[in-house]
């Protein structure tokens, strides 16, 4: 598979709140008052955030069917980044040999205690474990570990609280949020203030589209990107109508993770 870096193309600058001018290929652009933020979608629940010569990693993992060198490979073809976010274990979330090798001297990963755990030697030496409630700066960029955990008791044991991470990251006057996977818990029903969410959407491990949608309109977000949406079954989850059922609350970004 082509990797995503490209994302089908170079993507459509978003009007009005992204400027039309790119830097980095592949990637859209939110602006804030101390520059604009790029937001490179790259796979399921993998993206990059670049803000003023600093890139954020979020969540890296294998490309479907990706094997050996594959593995590593597009994200080797990335900038190196400055800042890795790993929300929770599971695998399509957290991969160590990705880690190592794009992870340079400087780099700092934040992670949950039992990521930090499963890690090598080498990896934990660079982790600063967070838990919900945390607070850091990186670079002037503020960030704020959340809630992230299942609700539905059918859903629990798949990711139970206090075990994983969301992240709120500030950029100047905007604040971004990356859910990793969870439903909306009290914590998160009314979280002030996000001007961009990247919501899951996915069975049986986060949510349907009609309770992400209300989630969404619950907190009101200026813009959201919807991503891990693939279902157990290799089936997607239909955005098109999660972005119907959010309808004017937030603005909705559709773009590709699969």
């Amino acid at each position: 598979m082509k990797h995503q870096w490209i994302v089908a193309g170079v993507l459509a600058a978003l009007a009005l709140s992204f400027p039309a001018s790119a830097q980095i290929a592949g990637s859209d652009h939110f602006a804030t008052s101390g520059g604009a933020v790029d937001i490179v979608p790259i796979h399921h629940a993998s993206l990059m955030l670049a803000y003023k010569g600093t890139h954020i990693l979020i969540d890296p993992a294998p490309l479907d069917g990706a094997q050996g060198d594959a593995v590593t490979a597009p994200y080797k073809a990335m900038p190196r980044p400055d800042l890795i976010l790993i929300t929770h274990i599971h695998g399509d979330h957290f991969n160590a040999p990705i880690l190592q090798a794009v992870a340079g001297p400087n780099t700092v990963i934040l992670a949950p205690q039992n990521v930090r755990d499963a890690m090598p030697a080498d990896l934990q030496a660079k982790v600063k474990v967070m838990k919900n409630g945390d607070h850091d700066v990186f670079a002037a960029i503020p960030v704020d570990a959340v809630a992230m955990y299942n609700t539905t008791p059918a859903k629990m044991n798949f990711h139970p609280k206090g075990l994983g991470n969301g992240y709120v990251l500030g950029f100047a006057d905007k604040r971004v949020y990356v859910a990793g996977d969870t439903e909306e818990t009290p914590e998160l029903a009314h979280l002030a203030n996000i001007d961009l969410a990247f919501i899951p959407a996915n069975l049986p491990y986060t949510q349907t589209v009609e309770a992400a949608a209300k989630w969404v309109t619950d907190f009101r977000p200026k813009m959201v990107f919807p991503y891990h949406y693939r279902n157990q079954d290799g089936t997607t989850s239909d955005m098109a109508a999660f972005s119907t059922l959010v309808g004017k609350a937030s603005l909705v970004r559709l773009r590709k993770w699969y």
